[in-house]
């Protein structure tokens, strides 16, 4: 063997070396890897039920905010009918109203304006 032969063989051995060093954190590696997949397959598993209940829950909330849309709307006509309910029956007793109370001021007045001369 010459120095070419001897060199040849350690590296070689070196390489060997290298491999088996490497190899054992590559298992590692690939163990994680495994297992990061299996934890994202059952995650998606998890995932797909929370989903669909999500959007059920969703939809039937928009349901009741479109029931609540229509509730505002009426209470909101019953108040402007009422406003002019109000409205109406101040100008309707609410003049004669008035002029009854100026009539009785004006006996009252007048009565009291007798009774002091």
């Amino acid at each position: 063997m010459n120095g070419g032969e001897i060199a040849a063989l350690v590296a070689a051995g070196g390489f060997v070396l290298l491999v088996l060093f490497t190899a054992v954190p590559l298992l590692k590696l690939g163990r994680v890897l495994d297992e990061t997949r299996n934890s994202i397959r059952d995650l998606n598993e998890s995932v797909s039920p929370l989903l669909t209940e999500l959007t059920e829950t969703v939809t039937a909330t928009n349901k009741q905010l479109a029931r609540v849309d229509v509730i505002t709307e009426n209470v909101a006509e019953v108040s402007a009918n009422i406003n002019s309910l109000v409205a109406v029956f101040t100008s309707a007793v609410g003049s004669p109203l008035a002029k009854f109370a100026g009539i009785a001021q004006s006996l009252a007045s007048s009565l009291t304006g007798k009774k002091k001369k």
